[in-house]
């Protein structure tokens, strides 16, 4: 049964960058695609971001486009955020998510889609 275990997450400045992981254990990653999302309170869970499962194709929010990136490294079974001049509307619980069911050949960012998901990671950017 997969697992999947977000970290990284924290407290940072406005401007100030931090680099999730997606760690997964008991079954590989590396047939799968990916995503990122994120979720305030009282606001539905939105995605983030999303990698195929060779890694060839990304897509981003456009919230976030230019200065997130996405990347995987299937021999350590991890999937990586990287977040770059953060803003204080990117405060969030981060979550990844793995689509088990499909071949995604253009990856996507909708919950729908993905059927095993991470407990989450707090990010808060705050002066």
């Amino acid at each position: 049964q997969l697992q999947l275990v977000e970290s990284g997450g924290g407290l940072v400045q406005p401007g100030g960058s931090l680099r999730l992981s997606c760690a997964a254990s008991g079954r590989t990653l590396e047939y799968y695609a990916v995503a990122w999302f994120r979720q305030v309170p009282g606001k539905e869970r939105e995605g983030v971001s999303c990698i195929t499962a060779s890694g060839g194709r990304t897509d981003y929010a456009d919230s976030v486009k230019g200065r997130f990136t996405i990347s995987r490294d299937n021999a350590k079974n991890t999937v990586y955020l990287q977040m770059n001049n953060l803003k204080p509307e990117d405060t969030a619980v981060y979550y990844c998510a793995v689509d088990l069911v499909t071949v995604q050949l253009q990856c996507v960012m909708t919950t729908a889609d993905f059927n095993s998901w991470g407990q989450g990671t707090q990010v808060t950017v705050s002066s």
